[in-house]
């Protein structure tokens, strides 16, 4: 299972993931709750992950866990990203929802509203310091913060050391600007964009991917997407077309990335590209490292994502652990919380190095794991604690708000619909899906 489908949780407002590991069975208590039930003296405590390449480093945490706490079991269950969200509303409606589980941007908000999950912020409050500042404000919804920040992710550009130096490309400074004025980066992806007979090598991977691309553009040009009422505004917003203008342009104008027909519907198509050599500059996110790490046979790094007229204005995006507020034994699954959002309990995640930890203590072990590789992820640690950021999507409707715009906002980076009429369009959409 490639980490971009596991992770990559904003793309288009849906991930595109497929699990490998089975679906184990859920433990359900007598009174028709799941999990938290008592078993020879003990009690099990189910925790539901959708990403199997992180669960070693779960279970590592889980046996310090069970050292410290002999009478509770954290049992872990794997429900893959095809199934997770069609298992999760039936579980809440059947009363079998698991003790402690994952849970996205998207599919957050809905659940928060009808008091499914523990209120983390009112239960864990001496907790919540040590946790990511952008990841506990994604999950705050009504004063409140309802999730363990547990992954995070955060963009950086990465570059294909041989490629640049030939092109004579620092990227550590590359500057994008519609109106042109300063603009170091569209000259840059364009000398790094060339055609040998059949081999196109491209710059850069200007595409319909909303977690790397688009809504960093739109941060780093001054746009807005949605509102604090979680209406859509972003067809109304010039900031937000300008921005979205540049990087169709990049593809149908500029030549200098893929076509949107090879992108629109492959998330990996240019990461793919660049690990085969025939792209240059590829923005993305720490989801993307393991690929990049395992895939490229040539010289590569991170440097900081692009900076546009507003500054480098990135999106990061978290993955929360919520509590089930009918759990059988509420005590329990809130040890197993506050143990996931502890220094000890995050570190195994960043000591592997599969994934990002959002508890900051823990961060260091991540850095630590890919220097020993030779890779110096901390641009993606800056960006993670930066201030000024890009509102991920939010909303109880957010993901079928996003999912309405998918539709046009694909056909505006094919070049069939104009940039600022498809936006209104798409915009006008996602606001119809999220009125229902």
């Amino acid at each position: 299972m490639s980490t971009v489908t596991r992770r990559n949780l904003l793309r288009g407002g849906l991930a595109a993931g497929l699990g490998t590991a089975a679906l184990s069975g859920c433990s359900i208590a007598d009174d028709g709750s799941s999990g938290g039930g008592s078993s020879g003296g003990g009690t099990t405590v189910t925790v539901r992950l959708w990403d199997d390449t992180v669960q070693p480093a779960y279970e590592k945490s889980f046996e310090a866990f069970r050292a410290k706490n002999p009478g509770i079991t954290p049992k872990i269950e794997m429900v893959p990203w095809a199934s997770y969200w069609d298992k999760l509303p039936a579980d809440v409606a059947g009363g079998t929802l698991p003790d402690v589980l994952w849970v996205n941007s998207s599919n957050f908000g809905v659940y928060v509203d009808s008091g499914t999950f523990l209120n983390v912020g009112e239960e864990l409050p001496d907790a919540v310091g040590g946790w990511q500042k952008t990841v506990v404000d994604q999950y705050t919804r009504k004063g409140s913060l309802w999730g363990v920040p547990q992954l995070s992710d955060a963009i950086g550009l990465f570059y294909n050391r041989q490629l640049v130096q030939a092109a004579g490309v620092d990227p550590s400074i590359l500057t994008w600007n519609p109106a042109g004025t300063g603009d170091t980066f569209l000259p840059a992806a364009k000398a790094l964009t060339r055609t040998e007979g059949a081999r196109t090598q491209y710059g850069f991977n200007a595409a319909y991917d909303l977690q790397a691309i688009f809504y960093d553009f739109v941060g780093s040009n001054g746009g807005r997407w949605q509102a604090d009422d979680d209406t859509y505004v972003f067809g109304d917003d010039p900031k937000s077309v300008e921005a979205m203008q540049y990087v169709v342009d990049l593809i149908n104008r500029d030549k200098v990335s893929p076509s949107a027909a090879d992108t629109n519907d492959n998330g990996d198509f240019s990461r793919d590209q660049f690990t085969q050599g025939t792209m240059a500059l590829f923005q993305s996110g720490t989801y993307n490292l393991k690929n990049v790490a395992d895939g490229a046979q040539f010289e590569w790094g991170i440097a900081p994502g692009l900076t546009g007229p507003a500054g480098r204005v990135l999106v990061t995006n978290g993955i929360v652990a919520v509590g089930n507020a009918k759990t059988k034994d509420k005590d329990a699954a809130l040890k197993v919380l506050e143990w996931l959002g502890s220094e000890e309990g995050a570190a195994p995640i960043g000591a592997e190095g599969a994934a990002f930890p959002a508890v900051t203590a823990a961060q260091q072990s991540y850095l630590d794991y890919w220097k020993g590789k030779g890779v110096d992820v901390q641009p993606f640690l800056d960006a993670a604690a930066a201030t000024d950021v890009m509102p991920a999507p939010h909303g109880p409707r957010a993901q079928t708000g996003q999912s309405a715009a998918d539709e046009v906002l694909k056909e505006v980076f094919l070049g069939r619909i104009p940039v600022a009429q498809g936006m209104k369009q798409a915009q006008d959409a996602a606001n119809a899906a999220i009125r229902g």
